[in-house]
């Protein structure tokens, strides 16, 4: 997933550049505000085929718990690296999840071919990436609520949301009182801190994706810059006690 949103340049010079957490740094964080540093923090991994992940030195940072996945796209097509990348993250412990790529067009048949993909299990998280709330190219708003309402009837539960700032800001002003309201909130926001977050469908996110190849900010062992890292609205304890965050009858 790659929702472009570029700070200034320069900003960031005192972010973290180690795994190791700076001293201090617990006091100096928050829920909009560098939370990653946390020594607490839950992280997790949402790659997809051309992502490498080198499995024995990814142990190096025991806060990375729970891997995400691309896995389907529009209403054909498969990640080819969904399945191995999953047997793999399995055996080795991390809580498991997967995420559909939405496109413009038959967002009933794309909700079909994401669930009969990946066929989840209860405690595997469920996810739309939504690029662009406005696009004609790529899955709207209304046609998101489709997808979502599809979901809901297939699995019991709601779908996870991925979109980002704008598109954010326009589901909290224009969708208040939909389903939109029952996926919890993945935030694409590469900054160090947020100070805009647009309150209202959500009153936070969920999950935090903070770093890609875009702005690489917290480099993670066993992985290249490329990565997308995200950050739990909360500790690894308590991301595991919630997985897959949406549940039957959400």
């Amino acid at each position: 997933m790659k929702v472009l949103d570029l700070p200034v340049s320069g900003r960031w010079g005192f972010l973290a550049t180690s795994f190791a957490v700076p001293e201090g740094a617990a006091a100096a964080t928050g829920e909009f505000d560098r939370p990653w540093l946390h020594p607490d923090a839950a992280l997790l991994l949402d790659p997809f085929a051309d992502n490498t992940i080198n499995w024995e030195k990814l142990k190096a940072e025991t806060r990375v718990v729970a891997i995400i996945h691309k896995s389907t796209i529009g209403t054909t097509r498969i990640d080819s690296g969904y399945f191995a990348r999953k047997a793999e993250a399995r055996a080795r412990g991390y809580l498991w999840g997967s995420y559909h790529w939405g496109v413009s067009g038959e967002p009933r048949k794309q909700a079909d071919h994401y669930i009969d993909t990946v066929k989840p299990e209860a405690d595997e998280l469920i996810a739309l990436d939504l690029e662009d709330a406005n696009s004609k190219e790529l899955m709207n708003a209304d046609e998101a609520l489709v997808f979502v309402r599809r979901i809901k009837e297939r699995t019991g539960r709601h779908p996870v949301l991925y979109t980002n700032h704008a598109s954010a800001k326009l589901i909290s002003a224009e969708f208040a009182n939909s389903d939109f309201a029952k996926t919890p909130l993945w935030y694409a926001r590469f900054r160090a801190s947020v100070s805009d977050f647009p309150a209202g469908v959500w009153p936070s996110y969920t999950l935090w994706q903070f770093s890609s190849e875009i702005l690489p900010q917290l480099p993670i062992a066993g992985t290249r810059p490329d990565m997308d890292v995200n950050v739990y609205n909360g500790t690894v304890a308590q991301l595991k006690a919630n997985w897959p965050l949406t549940r039957a009858g959400d």
